[in-house]
């Protein structure tokens, strides 16, 4: 049976011009359809889980100003007024250069097709981002990596923001020990690590040659870099690729959480250098049910809708305004001795989410469903300080889900709630997905294909 759900704005694939599209469940799964006048009809998944997208739907923390309709949206970001979301995390591509060529690239990399911003360039983005009130930065690319400068521009944004992030494949820390202390001396909070796999096939698959042992290598060179050095595993999830390592990449975190903090795994999005593959498409739901299924320890209700991260980041200052279909999170506890617990076996977070929504608001005990084993002292010092949270956080392990849109699935709805910005040398704050569908290209200086008809 098939039921609408709502509508939305949307843009042809073909063609790029607004259109709009309708958002409706059918056969258990959620769909998108459209049609442009020139190019005909498209239609593509964006749940297999109708029944989980619901229950997201029901604890989204939704942002103020949805009711007000955005005018030129997608094609005037900068950020305009009708944006309902401020910026969580803030990324600057420092570089277009890459040591690989990986055909399923978002930002379409190794080229060097412009000019890399100066020192002085990133340092106005670095401002203009902290100004708007960034919790976090994260420099990306490209292979930001292949700077010299890079530790200079951690140390500058160590200074603006209270969170700093580093993109990476992987090959410069595993090349260089040096390098590694570099990064974390001039202030790095974590490394987003490239990791499509616990074995070399999903590499070879996705990247064009054998990675795994360099990602061991850059781990263990990262391990001894500092006092604190902290890891996010980024897998990009293809269906019939990796998705069936999704378990073992989870288990693989928790085998050295000493080091690792997290798990962001990314379904592929077909915009930069890979077309469109419906065989290849995986959602948000496929990540969290293999999850469930390939760990044994992680069940379809420890995830919840990225908005209600704004139940921790209340207490810095900051609020998550993500639409609940951009993606998923979940946390595990890690015991001594290495044990995985999912964290909903201590915080009742559909009671967090609901005192949220009526008081903006949660207050410290209500965090609990029962004793922390021991840790109900730091839990409680953690909601009041980033350094303590961090702490916390060296207890624990992220597990989580971002699906970045392309010009099939592209909502609008989406777009105008997205907290993960670019910043320009221009100056402009640009959405993530609007960036990297229609404005990457006009910021390379090339032919675009986006424009507004």
């Amino acid at each position: 049976m098939r039921r609408k759900i709502r509508t939305t704005g949307s843009i042809c694939p073909v063609c790029f011009r607004v259109i709009s599209a309708s958002i409706f469940e059918e056969n258990g799964a959620i769909y998108m359809e459209k049609e442009c006048p020139l190019h005909g009809y498209f239609s593509d998944i964006l749940w297999s889980d109708a029944e989980l997208y619901r229950r997201f739907e029901s604890l989204d923390v939704c942002c103020d100003m949805m009711h007000l309709k955005a005018q030129h949206c997608p094609y005037m970001c900068g950020l305009c007024d009708y944006h309902a979301s401020t910026t969580v995390l803030g990324v600057i591509d420092v570089t277009d250069r890459c040591n690989m060529r990986c055909h399923v690239c978002f930002a379409d990399s190794g080229a060097g097709e412009r000019e890399e911003p100066s020192i002085s360039d990133v340092k106005n983005m670095i401002d203009a981002l902290a100004d708007s009130g960034a919790f976090a930065i994260q420099f990306s690319g490209g292979e930001p990596t292949l700077r010299d400068d890079l530790p200079d521009m951690i140390a500058y944004a160590r200074k603006r923001v209270k969170h700093v992030q580093v993109d990476t494949n992987g090959i410069r820390m595993a090349e260089s020990e040096d390098f590694c202390r570099e990064m974390e001396s001039a202030g790095l909070s974590v490394v987003y690590l490239q990791f499509d796999g616990v074995t070399e096939s999903p590499y070879i698959k996705l990247r064009g040659r054998k990675m795994f042992d360099v990602k061991r290598r850059a781990i263990e060179n990262h391990r001894k870099a500092g006092e604190n050095p902290a890891i996010v595993l980024v897998p990009t999830v293809v269906r019939g690729v990796n998705d069936g390592q999704i378990g073992s990449i989870i288990k693989f975190a928790v085998e050295n959480s000493d080091i690792i903090r997290g798990v962001n795994f990314q379904p592929i999005s077909f915009c930069g250098r890979k077309g469109y593959d419906a065989d290849m498409r995986i959602t948000v739901s496929d990540v969290i049910a293999a999850a469930v299924n390939q760990t044994g320890f992680m069940r379809r209700e420890d995830f919840f809708p990225p908005s209600a991260m704004s139940i921790m980041l209340s207490t810095l200052g900051g609020d998550v305004g993500c639409h609940h279909a951009c993606g998923a999170f979940s946390y595990l506890f890690v015991r001594e001795g290495g044990t995985p617990e999912p964290f909903t076996d201590y915080v009742n977070m559909n009671a967090l989410i609901d005192s949220y929504k009526k008081n903006g608001k949660v207050g410290i005990y209500a965090m609990l469903r029962g004793s922390l084993k021991g840790s109900l002292k730091i839990l409680r010092e953690a909601l009041h300080s980033y350094f303590k949270l961090s702490e916390l956080h060296r207890k624990m392990i992220f597990v989580g889900a971002m699906h970045f849109m392309d010009a099939f699935n592209f909502d609008l709805a989406r777009a105008r709630r997205c907290c993960i910005h670019y910043a320009l040398p221009s100056g402009d704050i640009v959405p993530f997905c609007t960036y990297n569908i229609i404005h990457r290209r006009r910021a390379r200086n090339l032919t675009p294909r986006s424009e507004p008809i």
